[in-house]
């Protein structure tokens, strides 16, 4: 795991071009052609936020490990001014599933969260996307309801949350 660079941006984008046509294959709608591009990312560096997942000197995943929630999150009972951790554009490259890359990279995101004395994380996956939906209650993460998001327009969100114990 290490920061992601604005040389990884590229590469970063060859990971997503490799799993959006398989989870658009299993109906998840999430990521198209639009987003996520090449800006998200560059940003992400830029404010040190995207987490990169290395094997064997190749970008096996991705995840920005952020403080910004959605005002959407006040629908489902959040205080979105309570401070948390939020994990947004978690990518594992298609070679690299099934190796506990996309459970590493939330982990990553305990650490931060510990590191920064915040005891909540938060994300948000597409309704459609049964991988996740399968992981992060395996990783103590509780559902706490599905929401719609205003830059993703027609899509459904389903929220989980983990409080880390002190």
């Amino acid at each position: 795991m290490r920061l992601g660079r604005l040389e990884d941006v590229a590469g970063v984008m060859e990971l997503v071009g490799r799993a959006v046509p398989l989870m658009r294959a299993s109906g998840n709608l999430q990521w198209d052609s639009e987003y996520p591009n090449p800006g998200v990312f560059q940003r992400d560096v830029e404010l040190a936020q995207l987490c990169v997942a290395e094997i064997d000197g190749r970008i096996a995943g991705v995840a920005a490990i952020t403080t910004d929630q959605e005002p959407e999150y006040a629908e489902i009972g959040w205080d979105i001014s309570e401070p948390a951790v939020v994990v947004h554009r978690l990518a594992v490259d298609p070679a690299f599933r099934g190796k506990g890359v996309a459970a590493a990279l939330m982990g990553e995101a305990e650490v931060v969260a510990r590191r920064r004395g915040i005891g909540v994380l938060r994300v948000d996956t597409n309704s459609q996307n049964e991988a996740t939906q399968k992981l992060f209650p395996k990783l103590g993460y509780t559902l706490a309801g599905e929401i719609g998001l205003g830059f993703r327009p027609g899509l459904r969100f389903r929220c989980y949350e983990k409080r880390l114990k002190p």
